[in-house]
């Protein structure tokens, strides 16, 4: 989408932004940086479900990463788009649930829980750079009010 819309505006597709040398560096530490976010953000979510106890930085680690590239995988090889996201979130929730040892419930409150503090934290980042009322504009057009 943002491609899309930087071609549109004439600037470019966002890869022609990057230098050649470290196109292939970009990706990995994309990678690297959402698996830190989601780690810490399972871990602080985690903390907050199923406690102190069971709640491991290290366990959110495994669980970002197992996730991340499991989704990654389904997302490539499923031609449909909704299968992969159906068997993404079943894997994403059979991981919270196996290496945070609780129940489909308290699986099902992580992943919650994690979309909300995700989304909570998205949209103050992107207020704070200026960037929220085009987010709002290009993706939820509807919910604004036109007169």
């Amino acid at each position: 989408m943002l491609s899309m819309y930087m071609i549109q505006a004439g600037i470019g597709a966002w890869q022609d932004l990057i230098p050649e040398e470290l196109r292939l560096l970009f990706p990995v530490v994309l990678f690297l940086a959402n698996l830190l976010v989601l780690a810490v953000l399972l871990y602080l979510v985690g903390l907050v479900v199923v406690g102190r106890k069971r709640s491991l930085l290290t366990d959110a680690f495994i669980i970002s990463f197992l996730g991340s590239v499991l989704s990654t995988v389904f997302f490539m090889f499923l031609p449909y788009h909704l299968v992969a996201l159906l068997f993404s979130t079943l894997a994403w929730l059979l991981l919270i649930k196996r290496l945070f040892k609780i129940g489909w419930f308290g699986a099902v409150a992580v992943g919650v829980l994690s979309i909300i503090v995700f989304l909570a934290v998205v949209i103050v980042i992107s207020f704070e750079f200026g960037i929220l009322y085009t987010i709002i504009d290009r993706f939820f057009s509807f919910l604004l009010l036109n007169t």
